[in-house]
């Protein structure tokens, strides 16, 4: 189901003032783009986006009252034409044209008044936007900044997951979430996880309890968002399984919309979880900055089977 915005959540946000239309307060906001509708006041109505939030600056609403009030009128009813229109704010604490005010009562369509300049209120409300509308899923993990990569450790339940992130706090990285990571994708198909309030800063650790990792460790081991850029995949060591060696193969799974890199590490006694997501972390950096070792390992092997088979010749 699509996620709304109720008008009445931006006026109680930003301290809008309601000019106009107060029966209009709870329409709904489905899209966080904003609009001027600069060449609407111009008569330019073809590709008017009605289903977004219009903002009249200094400069829209100055043209505008250089127009003859037959313009006038007939500019006003077309922008409050559509049934999609969520509301329209006026900024700089200008004057709402009578028009406007008029047409807005009798269309039930609420315009704001705020005092801010036009392109700070524009930022302010698409970051907000952006937040209320970005898709959002929860799964069962563990979030940890490791070496400023944001890590999402998943596997089954007990295998081992929480303790790894203890571990990881100990050497000085930060955990963000445990067992449950609110996932949320921007408009540029990036994750960026938290945690649920109930549980912000806590870890939980079977025979021990739960921790409050802030308070053993500091503010330092501890941050409230972060940037998903790989995911790691905690699985029973299996036997007959092949698992990749040198780390040519590249897996990625999807979260929401977005396809992120998986690297699966296979858990048995003996292994050094932390340690193994350590170096997961830095190799991951290293190959985001060029260099590939398992690449140059391959090439090298090549070469010289290459040189051998030229010497037996």
């Amino acid at each position: 189901m699509a996620k709304k915005v109720k008008v009445s959540e931006l006026v109680n946000q930003f301290g809008l003032e309601v000019v106009s239309g107060e029966q209009g307060l709870k329409r709904a906001i489905t899209v966080d783009d904003l609009y001027r509708p600069g060449l609407e006041m111009a008569g330019y109505f073809e590709y008017h986006p009605p289903e977004r939030v219009q903002i009249l600056g200094k400069t829209e609403l100055a043209f505008f009252e250089m127009l003859p009030e037959k313009e006038r009128r007939d500019r006003m009813e077309r922008l409050c034409s559509s049934e999609e229109t969520p509301c329209i704010i006026v900024t700089r604490s200008w004057n709402v044209p009578e028009e406007l005010i008029e047409i807005s009562s009798e269309k039930q369509i609420p315009v704001l008044r705020s005092s801010m300049a036009t392109t700070i209120l524009s930022s302010r409300i698409t970051s907000f936007l952006e937040r209320k509308l970005a898709p959002t899923a929860t799964i069962h993990g563990v979030l940890v900044d490791v070496y400023g990569v944001g890590m999402l450790i998943t596997g089954s339940s007990g295998i081992g997951k929480s303790e790894t992130a203890l571990e990881l706090v100990k050497r000085g990285h930060r955990l963000i979430a445990d067992d449950a990571v609110e996932i949320r994708q921007t408009s540029d198909n990036q994750l960026h996880g938290s945690a649920p309030e109930l549980i912000r800063h806590l870890l939980e650790i079977r025979g021990v309890g739960i921790i409050n990792v802030m308070t053993l460790f500091g503010a330092g081991a501890i941050r409230n968002n972060k940037r998903i850029t790989l995911v790691v995949r905690l699985e029973a060591w299996q036997q007959e399984k092949q698992y990749d060696r040198l780390g040519l193969d590249e897996e990625t799974t999807r979260i929401i919309d977005t396809d992120v890199p998986l690297a699966t590490i296979p858990v048995r006694p003996g292994r050094n979880l932390a340690v193994i997501i350590e170096v997961a972390a830095m190799n991951f950096r290293l190959k985001r900055m060029g260099y590939n070792a398992a690449l140059q390992f391959t090439t090298k092997l090549t070469e010289t089977i290459a040189e051998d088979i030229d010497d037996l010749d």
